[in-house]
């Protein structure tokens, strides 16, 4: 019975102290000293009356241009597109020389957006079947798509679509027409 008296006097002596520890209010944190005064500057010589003191004017630094291109709606990016098309002669799919700058140009402005998403259609011009003209519009996508992403632009980035001879661009019946009108132009669709 002694054993157990003590053990219960034990128990409630650590009782006791834990109950005690809990009630202990939390450390005041003290503010920190206010930092010491700087030395004082050490007295400078007047400047020599020989030559004239002039202060450097300061110069604002130039106003931050707003970006009209990433502002703007999908409806303003695409009808006054950044893009330039690339043109192709007559029956071919081919990029030339004029198209591969064209294309850098565009590579450069899809590294500077990397949100946009586009889509390529290739069109032709009225002379052929319409199945010729679709698949001829498909080749002349699905080349500048390829071209794009050789130059480092993500292929999922890029939807490609033909509208073969549905959509020309210049309404016209002669060589000159139709020399707009076989093309591979942009259009952003997300941004």
């Amino acid at each position: 019975m002694r054993r157990q008296t003590v053990a219960a006097v034990g128990t409630s002596v650590l009782v006791l102290m834990l109950a005690a520890c809990a009630h202990k209010q939390p450390p005041v944190a003290r503010p920190t000293p206010p930092p010491p005064p700087p030395p004082s500057a050490p007295a400078v010589a007047p400047p020599s009356t020989s030559e004239p003191v002039t202060e450097q004017p300061v110069v604002p630094p130039p106003p931050i241009q707003e970006d009209k291109v990433a502002s703007s709606s999908l409806d303003e990016l695409n009808r006054n597109s950044p893009f330039a098309d690339v043109f192709y002669k007559f029956d071919s799919a081919e990029i030339d020389e004029d198209a591969r700058t064209a294309l850098q140009k565009d590579a450069d402005l899809l590294k500077k957006y990397p949100d946009w998403k586009i889509t390529i259609e290739g069109h032709c011009d009225e002379r052929g079947t319409a199945e010729y003209n679709l698949a001829l519009g498909e080749r002349r996508a699905t080349t500048v798509q390829a071209y794009l992403v050789s130059l480092g632009i993500a292929a999922d980035r890029i939807r490609t679509v033909s509208y073969g001879k549905e959509f020309p661009f210049d309404p016209g019946h002669d060589e000159q027409a139709w020399a707009r009108n076989r093309r591979a132009h942009f259009v952003v669709t997300s941004k």
